[in-house]
């Protein structure tokens, strides 16, 4: 394993930005550092990277704070508790950044750069017409001190750069994609701060790395072209540079960048719909991970057991919804009746069909009739309204089973209401044994057994009439019944 070779604590951390619900790829992320800290004996930092003033908001750091939690993934050190590197929200780690910037200018490694933003944009648009990289050209690089400080005292306006070495070999290991080298000379003197007040992502990303000890940084492949400029940065600043590992994109079944289409987008989606937490963590780990094995079902505790970065594939994982729903049905048939109704009961009390969240035998009954049935907590809804309505509002052709005629209907409904009335003994296994033998005489069974569901039911899909009947009991079956028979009056 990569990090026993380390005789430091391995520190991973996920650092997202507040600006919009946590979604999919996020939850990848912050389980991969979670999962490898926990493996090594480490620890998994949460830090909330809310520089960008204008998008960041406080209600997205406690939706994804809370979603964290409700998965399982709770953090070592951030927001919420104390740590030897508070505070963890960059937002209030102005001071700090300060510190590091003003020692890079005053060690010649960051500048003024005076030039306005429409010269630079010229610049730029020139340098890509003709196929080269689109740096600045570095005017402002070698200012004296004296012009400099004219300039500021001014109150010429001006960004801070980073002096990027010219000609250098960026060369770094990841530990997915293998060895990757840069050429200094097409990065540039990159902006890292707007003034001593606003600071630029590459800059305050380094720092805190750098601040909470960050020795594995574990993240998404579209921060590949931010490595060389950060390495560049670590390096100017005398501190060894942490490895790096870089995941595939998630992928929709079309193999392009996963969409709406493809599944819900954030998590809340997921734990509105009736995902379960368990399913929904086994789900993503699978999301360019593969244990060499043939298992698919994995507790937390057997995943940071197994987990490894050797095994994370450097092509893009494909999302399948369908895949979801499998383990979500398989943790909802594996879970004890009791606990399944408790986490259904939310679902029916929002739907109107029970006023309170408290569970009965009755409730229960039901929700046992299609625990095999259910993919995720939201269909119950749908599968048990019957069991709570007066009026089911079908149509009495639905009560037809293939070639029957009205009277077929009523003939058939009226011995169903016999049997049921005569049953002594009102259990399943009598109930099955009464109608399967009457069935029998008939010459299709779907004459008896079709228009007792639909009557108990009205609907074209349901659980068995005999498991309904019984769950009714006998009172509400004979009504239901009844009520079917009259339609043809």
């Amino acid at each position: 394993m990569i990090a026993k070779k380390e005789e430091k604590e391995i520190r991973t951390r996920y650092a997202p930005s507040p600006t919009g619900p946590f979604h999919i790829g996020g939850a990848r992320t912050a389980l991969f550092n979670y999962l490898f800290s926990k493996k090594n004996n480490g620890k998994f930092i949460l830090r909330i990277e809310d520089t960008d003033k204008e998008r960041s908001k406080r209600e997205f750091e406690t939706q994804l704070m809370g979603n964290l939690k409700w998965m399982g993934m709770n953090w070592d050190e951030g927001p919420e508790m104390s740590g030897p590197h508070d505070p963890y929200r960059q937002s209030e780690r102005n001071g700090i950044y300060k510190k590091y910037l003003e020692k890079l200018i005053e060690e010649g490694h960051a500048y003024h750069c005076f030039c306005s933003k429409e010269d630079v944009e010229s610049q730029k648009q020139y340098l890509m017409s003709i196929g080269e990289a689109p740096i600045y050209n570095g005017k402002c690089r070698d200012l004296d001190k004296e012009t400099v400080e004219k300039y500021l005292k001014e109150g010429k306006r001006s960004v801070i750069r980073f002096k990027a070495p010219f000609g250098e070999k960026i060369v770094f290991d990841d530990l997915i994609r293998g060895k990757i080298e840069v050429d200094s000379s097409t990065i540039g003197d990159f902006v890292i701060a707007k003034d001593f007040d606003n600071y630029l992502y590459n800059f305050t990303c380094v720092v805190d790395d750098i601040d909470m000890q960050i020795n594995y940084v574990i993240r998404g492949e579209d921060h590949i072209p931010n490595t060389p400029k950060q390495i560049l940065l670590i390096k100017a600043m005398g501190f060894d540079v942490p490895r790096y590992a870089h995941l595939s994109l998630i992928l929709g079944a079309d193999r392009k960048k996963m969409s709406k289409r493809d599944g819900k987008t954030s998590i809340d989606e997921y734990i509105e719909a009736g995902y379960l937490p368990e399913a929904l963590i086994n789900f993503i780990a699978f999301l360019g991970w593969n244990p060499g094995t043939e298992k698919e079902i994995y507790t937390m505790e057997e995943l940071i057991h197994d987990f490894s970065l050797e095994k994370i594939q450097k092509s893009g994982a494909i999302f399948n919804i369908d895949k979801l729903d499998w383990v979500n049905g398989l943790y909802i048939r594996k879970m004890p009746i009791k606990e399944l109704t408790e986490r259904c009961l939310p679902y029916l009390k929002k739907a109107g069909l029970i006023s309170e969240e408290i569970s009965s035998p009755f409730i229960e009954k039901a929700i046992s009739l299609y625990q095999e049935r259910l993919k995720k907590l939201s269909e119950i809804v749908e599968l048990v309204d019957i069991f709570f309505k007066e009026d089911l509002g079908y149509e009495k052709d639905l009560l037809k089973w293939k070639t029957m005629e009205d009277k077929d209907v009523v003939a058939s409904l009226e011995k169903s209401y016999e049997l049921v009335l005569g049953a002594e003994e009102y259990t399943k296994q009598n109930l099955e044994k009464i109608f399967l033998a009457e069935a029998e005489k008939m010459e299709n069974r779907g004459n008896l057994l079709w228009p007792l569901r639909v009557s108990l039911t009205g609907k074209k899909s349901s659980a068995g009439p005999i498991e309904l009947m019984e769950a009714l009991g006998k009172e509400e079956t004979l009504k239901r019944i009844k009520k079917a028979i009259q339609k043809y009056a």
